[in-house]
């Protein structure tokens, strides 16, 4: 048996790029960073050191999807591992890449310079605008869990002696 699963997360290095097959299949392609630690032998630092991740999204969530993704957008990847290989130029050449199965966004639009949130006064866009008041957030009701109508068992059995263990054990 073998398992082909990989879950990443970081920051899209560029913007996606959006492209079709001839048969009208659509393809989102877009790179992530994921940091890695590692301890410089030279210095004995640790260091941050960025691998790029390529990652492909085919088919009809490709194209609503590449409407949310932008440069900088951090995400969480979940897919499959796939490798290519093709010759270029007498050469051979060889990629793996994610085929995508599921994105969740980790940072919000309004990260991506388009905004920032305000948790007190809301959203505030660029370009001066403010609301005239802030939005009143009502406390949510507390819970309280029912307590219990039943009453526990007093006749609780011991576990038999350690000897009836070792006997019993097949292997």
């Amino acid at each position: 048996m073998s398992i082909n699963r990989v879950n990443i997360s970081g920051n899209l290095t560029r913007d996606p790029e959006m492209r079709a097959t001839q048969s009208g299949t659509s393809i989102l392609t877009f790179s992530v960073a994921v940091n890695d630690r590692r301890r410089n032998p030279q210095t004995g630092e640790w260091e941050e050191v960025p691998n790029y991740i390529d990652c492909v999204v085919f088919g009809n969530r490709a194209e609503p999807l590449s409407r949310f993704l932008s440069k900088g957008t951090k995400v969480a990847v979940e897919g499959k591992l796939r490798w290519s290989q093709w010759e270029r130029d007498g050469q051979k050449r060889s990629k793996i890449e994610v085929i995508v199965d599921e994105v969740e966004f980790l940072s919000s639009r309004n990260q991506q310079g388009q905004g920032s949130y305000q948790p007190q006064g809301g959203y505030q866009p660029q370009g001066g605008y403010q609301q005239s008041q802030p939005r009143q957030v009502q406390q949510a009701p507390t819970y309280t869990a029912p307590q219990p109508t039943y009453a526990p068992q007093s006749s609780v059995q011991a576990p038999p002696p350690a000897e009836v263990y070792d006997e019993d054990i097949p292997f």
